[in-house]
């Protein structure tokens, strides 16, 4: 599209710089017509929202759009069939995915912690304090249980003898028989976590006895068994198809990502307003909480690389299938191998 400059009477050289900069930019200079942003209903997605809102992209693409995927099914058909060009997703799911051959790069590891021990007992604040105890566990096998059975051995304890681990299908599932006081003590994921303790009132500022509490945090188990940083590189975002091969295009998505991530780590309020205007289960203030509880590390798919192929190499040993069979290369990263 050709820019037509009509002159402009009584105008400073600083005034007739402004209004240029006000003009649309030129479709030819537009790196995508359209393009698609995706990911679950968890903090990991709230930057994307907000890029989506502050139109931190509208000198990338004429058109953006989000989409929100809510189980393995959804993410995989996003994946496989082209439905998404840059999507949030568990950092071992992405190394699942690239070491099957699908097309994608990892951008960026935003998430580093948010699995918590939440129970209705305030006692219990190591994993030893609940031996004996019937503990809630979504994803049997996956990432959340791996991480929990292992951190539990690491503190000289037997997750099968200990424990009685009820498997479910969802971090939603546990949340909703915690509320439903159908069980006691679960593993969760955030927003989960903070949307089980608003649900009965149960959150910081509570006028009333609280009915469930943040027990174990497992991130800092983490860093203590592990003597490392209490943080565990959970989840990231990805470039999907012919996106991940155009580099001015994932330097551009990534920094306005990164941006939009500072942005609601210091807007917590805001980026929780938002976050629930986009989705639906998630309640303000909730969503803010979730927001408060995440450690304060961001970390490009480079920098990540060491501490994330440490993680990927516990679950490949505990659970092959998780990762995709082997550590994926270099290129996984966006480096030359």
């Amino acid at each position: 599209m050709r820019i037509i400059i009509k002159p402009i009477l009584n105008c400073t050289l600083g005034a007739l710089f402004t209004a240029l900069l006000s003009l649309p930019v030129a479709a030819e200079s537009l790196l995508r017509d359209k393009l698609v942003l995706a990911g679950p209903p968890t903090t990991v997605s709230y930057p994307l929202l907000h890029m989506l809102e502050s139109g931190a992209l509208d000198a990338v693409a004429g058109q953006v759009q989000f989409r929100l995927w809510s189980n393995p099914d959804q993410l995989r058909a996003l994946t496989l069939e082209g439905g998404a060009d840059f999507t949030a997703m568990p950092t071992n799911v992405a190394a699942n995915l690239y070491n099957r051959k699908v097309p994608l790069r990892l951008s960026n590891v935003s998430v580093w912690g948010m699995l918590w021990l939440v129970s209705r007992n305030p006692e219990l604040k190591t994993l030893a304090d609940f031996k004996g105890e019937e503990i809630a566990v979504p994803f049997r096998a996956d990432m959340p249980d791996i991480v929990f059975t292992f951190l539990a051995e690491r503190a000289g304890l037997d997750p099968r003898r200990d424990f009685t681990l009820r498997y479910m299908a969802t971090p939603m599932d546990a949340m909703q028989l915690l509320v439903m006081r159908r069980l006691d003590h679960a593993l969760l994921a955030e927003p989960a976590v903070s949307m089980a303790l608003r649900k009965t009132r149960s959150f910081p500022v509570s006028v009333v006895a609280p009915e469930l509490y943040r027990s174990v945090d497992l991130q800092a188990e983490w860093g203590r068994l592990l003597q490392t940083e209490a943080r565990i590189p959970q989840a990231g975002m990805v470039v999907l198809g012919e996106a991940r091969q155009d580099e001015r295009l994932v330097q551009q998505l990534e920094a306005a990502y990164a941006a939009s991530h500072q942005w609601c780590l210091a807007q917590a309020v805001e980026c929780g307003e938002l976050a629930a205007r986009h989705i639906d289960i998630l309640t303000a203030e909730a969503a803010t909480d979730s927001i408060n509880s995440l450690p304060r590390h961001y970390a490009s798919a480079a920098e990540a690389r060491p501490e994330l192929e440490r993680f990927l190499q516990l679950l490949l040993e505990r659970q092959p299938a998780s990762v995709g069979g082997k550590l994926p290369d270099a290129a996984f990263y966006g480096l030359q191998p």
